[in-house]
């Protein structure tokens, strides 16, 4: 009834028919009582992540003010461990809607977070933004070791012998090439269904009853369209009602039953998504009152089904689906039924096929002078379609182009200012730039024998001990989102770019002067000397070929944004810098 612990002076189990105290605890008027406690603001080291102070609020959970991250690292999660900064042996922590998928872009959101399992603040030294797959940290906090927070909701209960144990439904039945399950449980007049998908964010799930008996039919189907909504954070069921297969326009076609004067009669009991797999749980009553818009699901006997997946449009409503994306056969099932379980696997073992398409890999052909800064990988349409390796969430941009491929004479001198941090301390601002045999590069990571297994062109020299060191690397400049990562909605890398700004710390480019030898391969790669996967392909060709070339065709490949003018600026700050900087020259 709103009373404190400080309101009360004692606690006991009595007996009031009686008045007889069977014992009592008295609470002492100085009791220090477990608070929430602030701690300072995530460290700021990739990917634009900040916070303001983020709290304690108890043994469980993290309150994070403000959060922002580009959402651009690979493989980056929430990360908890010991040790006196994060390291790689530490444990995954669900997002705020407790999914263990990799990190989305965050905005100035305020957020909470729980630690998984029995693992408590008391168990941890660090909370962390980390990267797993290239063991990176993005940015931490430590946790401090006096800590008194209260106890996490629920975390003093103990389970009884007399704790009834929920029992999950035992019917289950797979649909659209096992990337669907569907469980269910008659419970009462009413039935709840679990709908398990593996499905991209964007995209629904539709399950419900075909508009014919014995056959798959969308025209006259009332279905369930399931989904997780990425503005609001929920997960979403409703019911829709489908008059004939053609987008809503608010008197008829696939449309939610609302939307068309009706109600809707499913409600959300729980949803979660993890590793790419959307879990709904919902109930909808097997007789409405809706003679139209719904239909009943019979108390006995089997009733054809159907299902779909589709993108969900801007209204987050659900959107025409791909031919391949939907029943073709008649699929019937009695939800009267018990163990009627025909489910094979489990959904996190399939892949996802499909995607937003890549952009075409960009060229620079011609050129004798070359920018080079560090940038995003364009997620799905970027680094890792082109070159079918994973990506570390950054990328080089030469000549503000994302990786492109650069052709180069054997015999050719060329200048590449090289703009990719020169601060050793920052791993995640120092990409000193080399030329290798390597395809993915990292030269300063491997051991002496990796070392000797990939040929170095430009960018490494060795001290008198023989130890190898990069001499190309220069002030840290970036290509940042705006906002968050805008990748999978920008059809073109020019429109990428428009959502992107560069942003540059004082100082000077270094400049890496390259004469290509006469005995080159035909294929060389640009790489970050202290990461792997970050550069991309040189094509060298013999000497005559690019002037070969412009004489004959030159509409072919997509080229530099560099124009003549900004080619002979270029020249000229090299040899500006290289006069200032005669460190950086060899």
């Amino acid at each position: 009834m709103g009373k404190r612990l400080r309101d009360i002076r004692w606690l006991s189990v009595w007996c009031r028919r009686f008045t007889v105290d069977f014992g009592e605890v008295f609470i002492p008027p100085n009791l220090e009582v477990p608070k929430p406690r602030v701690l300072p603001e995530f460290k700021r080291l990739a990917h634009g992540l900040r916070s303001d102070n983020i709290s304690i609020l108890d043994a469980k959970t993290f309150y994070i003010p403000n959060l922002h991250y580009d959402g651009a690292g690979p493989d980056a999660y929430f990360w908890v461990g010991n040790g006196t900064e994060p390291t790689p042996f530490g444990i995954k922590v669900p997002n705020e809607m407790g999914s263990l998928d990799p990190l989305r872009g965050y905005q100035g959101e305020d957020i909470e977070i729980q630690l998984p399992g029995s693992l408590t603040v008391y168990d941890i030294d660090w909370l962390a933004v980390w990267c797993v797959q290239y063991r990176h940290n993005f940015g931490h906090v430590l946790i401090p070791k006096d800590l008194d927070v209260p106890p996490a909701l629920g975390q003093t209960k103990i389970s009884t012998s007399s704790t009834p144990r929920s029992s999950p439904p035992t019917n289950c039945r797979e649909f659209l090439d096992k990337r669907l399950q569907v469980q269910w449980l008659m419970k009462g007049d009413q039935v709840q269904i679990t709908l398990s998908a593996k499905m991209r964010e964007d995209q629904y799930v539709a399950f419900g009853l075909s508009g014919a008996q014995n056959r798959p039919q969308m025209a006259g189907g009332d279905v369930t369209v399931a989904f997780y909504d990425t503005v609001s954070r929920t997960f979403q069921a409703v019911d829709y009602y489908m008059s004939h297969p053609a987008q809503c326009d608010g008197k008829s076609g696939v449309c939610p039953d609302e939307r068309i004067g009706g109600r809707n009669d499913v409600t959300v009991i729980s949803g979660e998504r993890k590793n790419g797999v959307t879990k709904i749980v919902y109930t909808r009553p097997l007789q409405t009152n809706e003679a139209v818009n719904d239909r009943s699901i019979p108390s006995q006997g089997e009733v054809s089904v159907i299902a779909a997946f589709g993108p969900l449009n801007s209204r987050r409503e659900a959107n025409a689906h791909s031919i391949t994306d939907k029943t073709t056969e008649d699929f019937r099932i009695d939800f009267s039924s018990f163990d009627d379980h025909d489910c094979s696997g489990s959904l996190y073992d399939l892949t996802l096929l499909d995607g937003p398409q890549p952009w075409p890999p960009s060229r620079i052909t011609g050129e004798t002078v070359f920018s080079a800064k560090i940038g995003p990988t364009g997620g799905k349409r970027g680094y890792t379609p082109i070159t079918g390796h994973p990506s570390w969430g950054i990328a080089w941009y030469i000549n503000d182009l994302l990786i492109p491929e650069i052709t180069v004479e054997r015999g050719q001198t060329y200048t590449f200012m090289v703009e990719g941090g020169d601060d050793s301390t920052n791993p995640a601002r120092y990409h000193p730039f080399y030329i290798t045999d390597s395809v993915e590069g990292g030269f300063g990571q491997k051991s002496e024998k990796e070392q000797k297994r990939q040929k170095v062109y430009a960018g490494v020299a060795y001290n008198r001990d023989g130890y190898p060191y990069p001499t190309a690397a220069g002030r840290y400049c970036e290509w940042t989102h705006k906002s968050i990562d805008k990748s999978s909605e920008k059809e073109t890398f020019q429109e990428f770019v428009e959502t992107l700004r560069l942003e540059c710390e004082p100082g000077s480019p270094a400049i890496l002067n390259w004469t290509v030898p006469l005995d080159a391969p035909d294929l060389l790669y640009y790489q970050c000397y202290t990461h792997t996967n970050l550069g991309w392909k040189i094509q060298v060709v013999n000497p005559g070929y690019n002037s070969q070339q412009n004489g004959d065709d030159t509409s072919g490949a997509q080229t530099s944004i560099f124009s003549v003018v900004g080619t002979i600026s270029c020249i000229l700050a090299a040899v500006t810098i290289s006069t200032n900087s005669p460190s950086h020259i060899f």
